[in-house]
């Protein structure tokens, strides 16, 4: 049986969730329903339980704050959120799970499924505070990434990244310090968060930061070149995309 706690502002939202669960997902226990941060802070400190629903986006504390001010994340949490595609992306990014508002049926049966499939796994708190990292930039402008490794988080200022290379499941950050840095997180998890931060994805294997581009070299695709003088071919499906991009540098 999971224990669960649903913490929203939304009466109609918490109302929702908790019949959707009582009627599709017999093993949830919904052990308490909290309308503030607060009243949530309150019921995980008392009740332990193994699963928090929490909503991203709520009046003085938001879902990701909320979690900064627990010491030990000891339970797995499924973040409920309307249409946020900022939030959306460092969740993503954090591989940590979540449902949009109002909630599917079919997509609460599965999250449902992978907490009790991954109940001995349950991720550590430095996975929840990358997330906050990530979103708390306004516009989706990011300054600095927060990436979660083994044993903690890595952060890299955007403008110190040359590029980003894919190796299969595994991404290689190019820094401007000449060091490299290999990353658990595919090139397309790198895409999906960096895009409206100035990189632009010119091929398969490479996402290149726009700000170091020293030279662009005319061709079919053409290549550039960059500040470390590495040169990135231009696929000929990307390279409109990437003069668009160009012309407002």
């Amino acid at each position: 049986m999971v224990r669960a706690i649903i913490i929203d502002d939304e009466i109609d939202a918490r109302e929702a969730l908790k019949l959707a669960l009582n009627k599709y997902c017999p093993d949830v226990t919904v052990l308490r329903c909290c309308e503030t941060p607060q009243l949530g802070l309150k019921a995980i400190e008392t009740l332990e339980p193994d699963l928090v629903f929490l909503d991203v986006q709520m009046p003085g504390m938001s879902g990701f704050d909320l979690l900064q001010r627990i010491k030990k994340v000891n339970f797995v949490v499924i973040f409920v959120t309307a249409f946020d595609r900022y939030a959306i992306k460092a969740i993503k990014f954090s591989a940590l799970d979540y449902l949009l508002k109002p909630v599917d049926v079919d997509d609460l049966i599965q999250a449902i499924q992978k907490v009790k499939e991954q109940a001995a796994t349950s991720r550590p708190a430095y996975h929840y505070q990358s997330a906050l990292n990530n979103s708390q930039h306004a516009g989706g402008k990011i300054q600095k990434i927060a990436v979660p490794t083994h044993d903690g988080i890595d952060f890299f200022l955007t403008d110190d990244i040359i590029y980003c290379e894919a190796d299969g499941s595994y991404t290689t950050l190019i820094l401007k310090n000449k060091s490299k840095q290999i990353v658990c997180k595919k090139l397309i998890d790198f895409e999906n968060l960096l895009t409206e931060s100035g990189f632009c994805r010119v091929h398969h294997s490479f996402l290149i930061n726009m700000k170091h581009i020293l030279k662009y070299i005319k061709g079919e695709g053409g290549y550039v070149i960059l500040t470390d003088n590495h040169h990135v071919d231009i696929s000929r499906r990307k390279k409109e995309e990437f003069l668009q991009l160009l012309d407002r540098l």
